[in-house]
């Protein structure tokens, strides 16, 4: 199907596994680039933004939310916070930046849907703090009133197979499996937001 002239923007706003970090081509191989593959195939007016940056922390996202937030976006999915878990930062801390993030957008962007996307640490770091740490993403959603992807990397991450030597970040295959994770909870999201005014 041929894709729709775009009117929306989707912007996903995360850190390396959102850019794409170490794929061979993250424009055409990272999961947002993939989600505008499914959209341009469904024939759907929207074009895909990818904020990702790597090494991002949930307090470096705030820092730099509002500069993202200068182009309007239409859905906003928010995509931080492996990088607090890996760094061992205070649970407490990435909620509340969390929370703050999703504020700024709905200050900035009045009706537009933020959808949150969870991640999970390694029992490496010790029960106490994954089990603090994983508690923060279903309890950010109910306070904010935001749908959840509970798990970004759901059925990649500690897969071999479907990362990269480092065991951290989805190789292609991988990506394309976080893409179909995301598109479940997104997709409904594209058919009902209303065109925005010029």
């Amino acid at each position: 199907m041929r894709a729709a002239e775009p009117v929306h923007t989707l912007v996903f706003f995360g850190d390396s596994l959102t850019f794409g970090y170490g794929l061979d081509d993250p424009n055409a191989q990272s999961y947002p680039a993939l989600i505008q593959q499914k959209i341009d195939r469904e024939g759907l007016p929207w074009h895909v933004v990818n904020a990702g940056l790597s090494g991002d922390t949930t307090s470096d996202g705030l820092r730099r939310i509002n500069w993202v937030l200068r182009q309007h976006a239409d859905v906003f999915v928010l995509a931080l916070g492996s990088n607090d878990g890996l760094r061992g930062i205070n649970p407490s801390l990435t909620q509340m930046n969390l929370i703050a993030m999703i504020d700024r957008v709905r200050k900035q962007s009045p009706g537009t849907p933020v959808i949150l996307a969870g991640t999970l640490m390694p029992s490496s770091l010790g029960p106490d703090y994954v089990n603090a740490f994983d508690s923060i993403y279903p309890r950010v959603a109910q306070l904010e009133h935001v749908p959840l992807i509970p798990f970004l990397l759901a059925g990649v991450g500690g897969i071999p197979t479907l990362n990269q030597a480092d065991g951290i970040h989805p190789n292609s295959t991988g990506a394309a499996i976080v893409a179909n994770t995301v598109w479940k909870t997104l997709a409904p999201f594209l058919t009902k937001v209303k065109v925005r005014a010029p």
